[in-house]
């Protein structure tokens, strides 16, 4: 089952159920239904252009956004010549981010000079877990799998990051793809990860071609379960995996889609390989008039959440 939110009935939306082909509508929201609510009767849903949805989860409470593909943390790392410690291995990182969803086709915005970037990720959503849960019980609490693009100001990062605190001004609102769908019925989900491939094009041209479910040293089970160490998390938590970051043969840094790689599924990973490779970045970050596009097949080529298709308007 997949779900999604069209923009109508408030700042919600109104639920859309896809089912065996068929889609529907109730009286109610993503929120509502998260909570347990009965959102029948519905109605049937004609056809719609992809910018009359919302976010499937247009408004919650948390968003977490892990780092579980360690391939990024380490790249980074090494571009600017930092040994990562090696708990990096052990241990998730995780950071709170905006609880805002933009909707697929919203447009990124902001200031030029803040070094605007794209980071495609997957994304689950919980439902109620406890204080201490186990991976194996934050896995089953899982209740919708989404693709997201977190949008990240990498010129605002270091002066954040110096002060020993986390993001705030440096993580503006992501955006997700229009359809969330239900573990239960998602081509290549595992219970813990998703195997897919997840596409990203930057301006019609392929820019990454990464397997979301290689090299993710943390899976989401674990993720749920480092988010609820010390708290509970209500229903309607949504816990990213960071960045979709894959190894080259050998355990090389990814290679450009063009070179033959798979490439990134952001741009500051391949300025951190064109760093290493050629000692300085040469890719900008994105301005004005950008298009980037996302999102994932299945190992059939089915898309499973819909397009994320984003323009940039810089000030």
């Amino acid at each position: 089952m997949r779900l999604a939110s069209l923009a109508s009935g408030g700042p919600d939306g109104t639920l859309v159920v896809e089912e065996d082909g068929l889609r529907s509508t109730g009286a109610g929201t993503m929120r509502a239904w998260l909570d347990g609510e009965d959102l029948a009767p519905r109605a049937g849903v004609e056809p719609v252009a992809g910018d009359a949805f919302l976010a499937p989860l247009p408004r919650t409470h948390t968003f977490l956004d892990g780092s579980a593909y360690v391939n990024h943390v380490d790249l980074v790392r090494r571009a600017r010549g930092a040994e990562m410690p090696a708990r990096f291995w052990t241990d998730p990182l995780m950071y709170q981010g905006c609880a805002v969803f933009n909707a697929p086709t919203a447009p990124i915005t902001g200031d030029a000079s803040w070094g605007i970037d794209f980071e495609g990720e997957v994304a689950v959503v919980t439902g109620d877990v406890p204080r201490g849960a186990t991976p194996d019980e934050g896995a089953a609490a899982i209740r919708l799998v989404m693709l997201l693009n977190d949008v990240s100001l990498r010129a605002l990062i270091p002066d954040e990051l110096s002060k020993g605190f986390g993001f705030v001004q440096s993580k503006p609102p992501s955006a997700l793809a229009p359809f969330a769908a239900t573990p239960d019925d998602l081509p290549g989900w595992d219970g813990r990860r998703l195997h897919a491939m997840l596409c990203v094009d930057l301006n019609g041209a392929p820019f990454g071609r990464t397997r979301s479910g290689e090299d993710m040293t943390f899976d989401f089970g674990q993720l749920v379960a480092h988010a609820a160490r010390t708290r509970p998390l209500p229903a309607g938590t949504v816990i990213g995996s960071g960045t979709v970051s894959n190894r080259d043969e050998g355990g090389k840094p990814g290679r450009t889609v063009a070179a033959g790689g798979r490439g990134y599924s952001c741009i500051a990973e391949q300025r951190m390989v064109e760093t290493l490779t050629d000692g300085a970045a040469q890719t900008p970050f994105l301005a004005s008039g950008d298009r980037v596009e996302m999102w994932m097949e299945d190992a059939e080529g089915r898309n499973l959440f819909g397009r994320i298709v984003q323009t940039v308007e810089t000030t």
